[in-house]
């Protein structure tokens, strides 16, 4: 039958990490997109594709700035689409051979944040969405990113809405209250099991 891919996203303060980390609690293995995407970004294949696309201004002593890489994307859909061209293509490979690592699972997650922008949510059996009130989301990663609301918001306006997420979605934590959230992951991990 082979091992299940679990999608798991949710818009930027959803909390979407800390589901992933409790999935990862119960045993799950979990594969960070965005994390792997970070470290692929200083691969020697990368950084000359980056190097070719955004010229020097994007490097600080031959190593990718990611804090001037994002000031120029964040500002720019083509540009952004331009990066996520070199980086999405590897972080594919990267992940099919961490698949094949997990093959005796069940089922593992892939965590990313873009799982519906980037077009990935279609190589997943079910996607998990954990999503929150926009307003406690902006507030969260203003605490966490020590960031300004406009900077939230910007972030927020490279994501689709919730509610084209929720449509295309299997399962969704509401993730409000971190106990109940926690509840809701645990009765989805007991649903795919059975899968």
């Amino acid at each position: 039958m082979g091992t299940k891919i679990i999608g798991l996203t949710g818009g930027i303060g959803s909390g979407k990490s800390t589901m992933a980390n409790y999935f990862e609690s119960l045993g799950v293995p979990v594969y960070i997109a965005d994390e792997e995407a970070k470290k692929i970004l200083y691969l020697p294949e990368a950084v000359n594709e980056v190097r070719k696309v955004f010229g020097e201004e994007v490097f600080t002593e031959q190593i990718p700035d990611r804090a001037k890489l994002a000031k120029v994307v964040f500002n720019d859909p083509d540009k952004l689409k331009q990066l996520n061209e070199i980086i999405h293509p590897k972080v594919r490979d990267h992940f099919t051979n961490w698949v094949k690592l997990h093959k005796s699972q069940n089922f593992v997650i892939k965590e990313a944040a873009i799982l519906f922008e980037s077009g990935s949510y279609k190589n997943c059996n079910k996607v998990i969405l954990v999503t929150a009130p926009k307003d406690l989301r902006i507030k969260r990663v203003m605490e966490r990113d020590k960031v300004t609301k406009e900077q939230v918001l910007e972030r927020m306006s490279n994501q689709w809405d919730e509610k084209k997420k929720e449509e295309l979605s299997d399962y969704i934590i509401y993730n409000t209250d971190l106990e109940a959230a926690k509840n809701k992951a645990k009765e989805i991990f007991l649903e795919l099991n059975k899968m």
